[in-house]
């Protein structure tokens, strides 16, 4: 459950998994409820002889940890300010910040810390944590979460790693359950409360507790809006080129960052970043306000952002079929065994799980199942090929069509 600095691991695995999670335990009509960790300089805060007892655990022979040992020893620092340097300060704990080893020694060094959630469920991204749990009964999801959270608390205390009480927040996750009156608090084991929010920005996504992104996507969209601006401002300074070019480096990204996990919005909510991408799309094409957008995708030549989207959610379930993703999202999905022998047996299908109510269909194993079943009505693969091969046979597949009247 450590995503931070892995091959095959990001901030959208991660995402995802947490957020399948909570789906499926709002879809059994549970209550779920979760801890935002965060710690006060965790890089800085590594010991070195701790971390060297953990190298040693995981087999490293002497050499390789006399190496280390050298490798943090007699570091220096300084600070450097309009030409005058201040003198050198011993460094005698963190990893080095900036460097190729230091976050994987910061995740070798944080990693048993997981072994402490107890019956809840946990994932890291560095220090990233987030700590969850649900049930039935509001009370015991809240009891156990706060018996894990001390457990954690304890381990990060075993690391010399400090809590950041005024960072670290509780959220209830409630879509389906009549909200309570009041909720028990989380305290750290100094006695401190933690406060509980409605939103909380999660790896670069802002998680609500209705899980409806309605946060997330009006960021976006002021992020987006504020740039646009800008580009508008200054268009007599771009050459067309310059102006596409632009909009593919400082637009596109961010509205293409989490989409595979936002994508469960609402129609009315991503309609907004509609309205931003076409804004864009017009500051390249410079067509006026009253061109439609259909005919704005066919001037610059992209896609719709709903076909964006798709693209990307099926490009992250063919690399689970072709196991490119962490084990953690690649259980999620079962490939199908065919009861009998039919035409349509020799395509590969997934089994698609039972869910009971629309939140459990939003969830990663149901949706990728459900959505690469009916990809499969038209695409009919009978066996896994390369992900480059699929991506080219997606793309005739996903063509934006003008249905508008």
């Amino acid at each position: 459950m450590q995503s931070g600095f892995r091959a095959g691991h990001g901030c959208t695995s991660a995402t995802l998994k947490v957020l399948n999670d909570i789906l499926t335990a709002i879809d059994k009509k549970h209550y779920c409820a979760a801890v935002f960790i965060d710690l006060a300089k965790a890089f800085d805060s590594v010991n070195h002889h701790i971390l060297i007892g953990r190298l040693n655990s995981l087999g490293f022979s002497n050499d390789c940890l006399a190496w280390f040992t050298n490798y943090f020893s007699d570091r220096v620092q300084c600070v450097k300010s309009e030409g005058l340097l201040s003198g050198p300060l011993a460094v005698y704990m963190g990893v080095p910040q900036g460097s190729i080893l230091g976050p994987t020694l910061f995740s070798v060094y944080i990693n048993e810390v997981a072994l402490a959630a107890g019956e809840s469920l946990i994932h890291l991204y560095a220090d990233d944590t987030i700590l969850y749990t649900s049930g039935p009964s509001l009370d015991t999801v809240l009891t156990t979460l706060q018996a894990s959270f001390n457990a954690i608390q304890l381990s990060f205390r075993g690391l010399q790693l400090l809590l950041n009480t005024s960072k670290t927040k509780c959220m209830l996750f409630n879509r389906s359950l009549p909200a309570p009156t009041r909720l028990s608090n989380i305290t750290t084991l100094d006695g401190s409360d933690l406060e509980y929010v409605d939103n909380y920005k999660y790896l670069g996504v802002w998680l609500d507790c209705k899980l409806s992104f309605q946060t997330h996507i009006k960021h976006l969209q002021s992020k987006v809006k504020s740039r646009i601006g800008f580009l508008f401002r200054n268009k007599a300074s771009f050459t067309h080129a310059a102006k596409h070019t632009l909009v593919k480096l400082t637009i596109l990204p961010i509205l293409d960052f989490g989409d595979v996990i936002y994508k469960i919005a609402s129609n009315t909510l991503l309609n907004k970043l509609d309205a931003v991408y076409h804004s864009a799309i017009r500051f390249v094409t410079k067509a006026p306000y009253t061109t439609h957008h259909c005919d704005l995708y066919a001037l610059v030549g992209w896609p719709s952002l709903h076909t964006r989207r798709q693209t990307h959610w099926l490009h992250v379930i063919y690399k689970t079929l072709l196991g490119k993703v962490p084990p953690y999202l690649s259980s999620l999905v079962t490939i199908a065994s065919p009861t009998c022998s039919t035409r349509s047996s020799r395509y590969i299908s997934l089994v698609t799980p039972k869910t009971n109510s629309f939140f459990g269909r939003l969830s990663f194993q149901f949706s990728a199942a459900n959505d690469w079943n009916e990809l499969q009505k038209s695409l009919k693969l009978e066996t896994l090929i390369s992900l480059t091969s699929f991506k080219h046979q997606l793309s005739e597949q996903l063509t934006d069509y003008c249905t508008c009247t």
